[in-house]
Order: C-alpha cells, then structure tokens, then sequence
C-alpha cells in the first residue's frame, strides 16, 4: 500500500444537495413490510463452496487468490475507467483447483444503474465476487424518488447482487472461508477525547449521510438504532457463518465501516476531528471477534473501507487492512496512483504474511496512541486557520 494523506472534509464530508422526494405515503406501511422482508431474506443465503477453474494468467493456476478493494466511487469516470482496465475472461468459478475472487467492501456506486454496471464488469473480470453495502451506495439523492428509502435501496442493491452471481452471504473458497459483515456507524463509537481549541462543523453540516440517505421513523442516524439493525441482519446468516468455521482453515470477514477506533487517526490529526463519529460500530467488532475467536495465529483477516486511508496491522491477533480506490483527486496524493498496487492480494493459497507499507498504520504500529492529547497536528491547525 502507498502513504495517503489525511482527507480534507471537503472532499467527502460537505454540504449536501437537497433530499429525494419521498414516495406516495398511500403506499409506505406497505412498501416497508416489503422492504424488511426482502432486505432480511435477501442477507441470508446458504454457505457455497467453490473450487474454480480457468485462472487469469498460466502463473496462478491451481491457485487460490483474493484480492480485496473498497470505496470504488465509480460515479467518477476515472473510477469506472480503472474497473473497466481491470483484465477480462478469467478468474475461474468452474470445477478445478483454482479461482480469483474479489472481496468489495462498499461504496460501490452512488446509484443504482452505476452499482449493477460496476458489479457486472467485475464478474465479468473475476470467478467470485463479493459485496457489502457502504453509505454511499444507499443515498438516495440522485435515484428520483425511485425508492421509498434507502432500506428499500438496499433491498435492490442486494436482488441485483443475486441476479450478477455477487455473493452478499458467507462462502468457502478453497480453504478460505469469507464472510460478509453489514454494518453501520454510531456515534457512540468515538471513545475519544474531543478537539474543542477549534469550532468544527457539526454531523449534520459535514456528513452527507444525514440528508442523502432517508430511514423509517424508528431507525435514525442519531443513536444505535441504525447500528443495531444492521448488524442483526448477519443474524440470519449464523448457520452457514458457523458452516463455514468448521470447514474452513483460514477466515477473512470483511464490512465497510470500521470495527475499532485504533484503526482511524486521532482526532488532532485529522481535518475533520469528529470524523470517527461516523465511521464505526462496536457491534461490528463484537461479532467480528465471535468469528474469529478459535482462529489461529495468522489465519485470521478482517478487510474494511470507508475513511480512505490505506491499513495494514495486526490488532489482538487479528489482521485489519483497508486498500481504497477511493476519490481521483485523493488518488493523485498516492505516489502510484493506486493503479499498481489494487486490487490489493491478500491472499494466495494462504493470507499474504508480509504487512503492507500505509502511512498511518506504519505510523501508529511504531508510535503510541494519545488519544487524550487534542493539540492539532501542523496541517491541520494550518486548515482551521485558513478556512475559520
């Protein structure tokens, strides 16, 4: 991975344009039955296994490979165009020894039309696909009052999955068994001290969840609520999530949100200070560790996305890595561009032991955590100072 610098808020956390219509309410009590319904069956299929066949390229056969991306964006033209480069006509998925498989943890596309032609190219390019919902791909800004919310969006997302063969549910692919995890942030996620020498923009100014995305009545973005009914819906996945520990050697699970605070920079460093407000979930970490609680040293990988900041550490014996495709403009910061190195293999017939250079994970893997100390960190004082 290559060093990528913090992200300012007016990148991805800006004012946002105004919310969708919402839909006749002569039909919502109905539309939400339906919705749940759906939504629930569809988090719930049953584990498979894959062997996979006709490799991309003769140096991978009989080979197992994963490789692992989020945060593709591809309403950017720059980001459809780096998917569609992405080598066609292999990647397995038949009866022999090996597949090529890619793991994408979210924020795929900000509409539905751009998600299916995305998910579609990348089956096109590897024997096995799988997905996670992340925030931008549940806005609801640019549908037209196609659905009622973005429960109902999500529903969608996951039929199309279904339809292009994208796994949205546990799989076992050779020896490695891979599991999808739906999640979403809640603020009392942050733990730490908060950065009061500067007036920073509240939530609601600076995340555009808030008013992109549109929830039921009982869920909201302001307590647990959204958090909590996310998470249950791995719920309906315990059998072929446990199916897939007993039969598998090694387990890479994978959500778009972030399961630990350590796994983002500390408050000081950031442009935005109360980013980690909105960027994670206990619940997540919780279930995550009752995966990988009888996992050997080594045999255990949770891959996760949505800040844009490239990771690569070992936390309590579990491996945590982010490899964003992220933003054009942020893409420009990296040395390669993120051309040579994406999708990031993380695993060939065995997880890749080597851990990857990332400027913050190489920072913090060699400096300690001050999670009490709020003094802004150069750059970030120079911001404040220019912008308010």
């Amino acid at each position: 991975m290559t060093p990528h610098l913090p992200v300012s808020p007016s990148s991805s956390h800006h004012l946002l344009d105004a919310a969708p219509t919402p839909a006749s309410p002569a039909h919502a009590q109905h539309r939400r039955r339906r919705r749940r319904r759906m939504c629930c069956a569809a988090a719930a299929p049953q584990p498979r296994v894959a062997t996979g066949a006709g490799l991309r390229g003769a140096a991978a056969a009989a080979t197992t490979r994963v490789f692992v991306v989020s945060d593709l964006h591809t309403d950017y033209r720059e980001n459809m165009d780096w998917v569609l480069r992405l080598p066609v006509g292999g990647g397995g998925g038949g009866d022999g020894v090996g597949i090529d498989a890619l793991v994408v943890a979210g924020d795929v596309a900000e509409t539905r039309d751009n998600f299916a032609r995305t998910m579609a190219a990348l089956r096109e390019r590897f024997g096995a696909v799988f997905y996670v919902p992340g925030n931008h791909d549940l806005w609801l800004r640019r549908e037209n009052g196609r659905y009622m919310d973005s429960l109902e969006k999500l529903t969608a997302l996951l039929d199309a999955c279904s339809e292009l063969g994208v796994d949205t549910g546990p799989r076992i692919i050779g020896d490695l068994g891979i599991i999808p995890l739906f999640s979403w942030y809640h603020k009392s996620f942050d733990k730490e001290k908060d950065v009061n020498s500067v007036r920073v923009p509240s939530l609601e100014m600076a995340c555009k969840d808030f008013h992109a995305c549109q929830w039921p009545p009982d869920l909201a973005n302001e307590d647990e609520a959204l958090a909590l009914y996310f998470d249950k819906l791995n719920d309906r996945n315990q059998d072929a999530i446990e199916e897939v520990k007993k039969s598998s050697k090694q387990i890479l699970t994978f959500s778009h949100f972030v399961p630990r605070q350590e796994l983002c920079p500390e408050k000081r460093m950031l442009y935005y200070p109360n980013l980690p407000k909105v960027i994670g979930s206990d619940f997540l970490e919780r279930r995550l560790r009752t995966i990988h609680d009888n996992t050997k040293h080594g045999a255990a990988c949770h891959v996760f996305g949505h800040t844009h900041f490239c990771w690569d550490s070992v936390v309590d014996e579990i491996r945590y890595v982010q490899a964003p495709l992220a933003y054009p403009r942020e893409r420009k910061r990296r040395m390669n561009g993120g051309d040579g190195w994406l999708p990031f293999c993380i695993y060939r017939d065995g997880f890749n032991p080597e851990i990857y250079p990332a400027l913050w994970s190489d920072y913090y893997n060699k400096n300690r955590r001050e999670p009490e100390n709020t003094q802004l960190a150069p750059w970030v004082a120079k911001y404040f100072s220019k912008y308010y």
